[in-house]
């Protein structure tokens, strides 16, 4: 058996299995989360995460400068903080540099590390550096806190309630379209698109509007897709899911990318991965007025896209005619889909 016939979440499950099943009790959530929840203090717990930004996987140098990944990498940590409601305070960054990178470079990776930092509160305390034969790649530990009464999980989703998603799905993917296929568009179409795929930004104050509501049941933020994300979240709360095809977030731009190159924009919202817009679920009765909290604090839009099934029902999508398939988990899996992405 190789490493492509497990996938990646089948590879991570199985290093999981021989992992000992944490038994300090200053264990909240370890391994299967946005983030590790650790019980150090009774008022706050700590947050940890860690994700890495590889060249040839996750971006090209010829596709954006040293400062959009120096962004871009707090950017993608800082998401799953702000999946669980929490707060980003500390950072370690380690680098892996071919001798033939320009220090230029590095130069402004630096500095949008550290312009995002400045932005989101976040300290960088420490970090590592080595020499790598071929590419360059940045691997970011990201810790936080959180109110143990307004901490978000994976699980906690319940049937019936709504599931809602900040922003706008598929913009990463038509930018990343854009790039790969050297696209010429009038600048206000591809330029909200390029900046998605490029500098993504958390949402870090809509996560914690979500979770000090106290409205939501659960929450994930959309990195590898949205059916491949809610197929985590249905999981770990033990449900299933119906996601309205018609109620998608999609900007104009992105249909009109996706027109220019026989695209289905729909596929990119579904499955195109690197959004990191925020999908959480709540109760029918507080679902309007917990959108308007958020829009009100934050200026980004919410929008319901479905409602929580029983687990024997799967993920379905429901087609604007009414019609009803199954909503198969694709979404970005580093070792079973090609191209950049993840």
């Amino acid at each position: 058996m190789r490493v492509a016939d497990l996938g990646e979440f089948g590879l991570i499950a199985r290093l999981t299995r021989l992992l000992p099943v944490p038994a300090d009790p200053a264990v909240v959530a370890g391994i299967g989360d946005d983030c590790a929840v650790l019980r150090l203090a009774a008022d706050r717990w700590l947050l940890a995460t860690v994700d890495a930004q590889v060249e040839g996987v996750h971006f090209r140098l010829e596709w954006l400068s040293g400062e959009d990944l120096g962004q871009r990498v707090l950017q993608v940590n800082l998401s799953d903080i702000a999946a669980m409601g929490g707060q980003p305070r500390f950072a370690l960054v380690s680098l892996g540099v071919p001798a033939t990178t320009p220090v230029t470079f590095l130069d402004g990776l630096y500095r949008g590390l550290a312009r995002a930092a400045a932005t989101a509160g976040v300290a960088v305390v420490g970090g590592n550096v080595t020499r790598m034969p071929e590419r360059l790649w940045v691997d970011l530990t990201l810790l936080g806190t959180v109110a143990p009464d307004e901490v978000l999980f994976r699980r906690g989703a319940r049937v019936g309630d709504c599931i809602g998603v900040t922003g706008w799905l598929g913009s990463a993917a038509a930018g990343l379209a854009v790039l790969a296929n050297g696209l010429s568009l009038p600048a206000e179409i591809v330029a909200p698109l390029l900046a998605a795929y490029r500098t993504p930004r958390a949402r870090l104050a809509e996560g914690q509007t979500i979770a000090r509501s106290r409205w939501a049941t659960a929450m994930i933020d959309l990195s590898d897709g949205l059916s491949s994300d809610l197929g985590h979240l249905c999981a770990q709360s033990g449900v299933g899911a119906e996601v309205w095809a018609d109620h998608l977030p999609i900007r104009p731009e992105t249909r009109a990318v996706a027109a220019a190159l026989g695209c289905d924009p729909l596929a990119w919202a579904l499955d195109g991965g690197e959004d990191y817009e925020l999908l959480f679920t709540a109760p029918p009765a507080v679902a309007e007025a917990l959108a308007r909290a958020v829009t009100a604090a934050t200026g980004t839009p919410v929008t319901w896209i479905g409602v929580v099934r029983p687990a024997t029902e799967g993920l379905a999508l429901v087609e604007p005619d009414g019609r009803r398939r199954p909503l198969w988990a694709g979404g970005y899996d580093h070792f079973r889909t090609s191209g950049q992405g993840g």
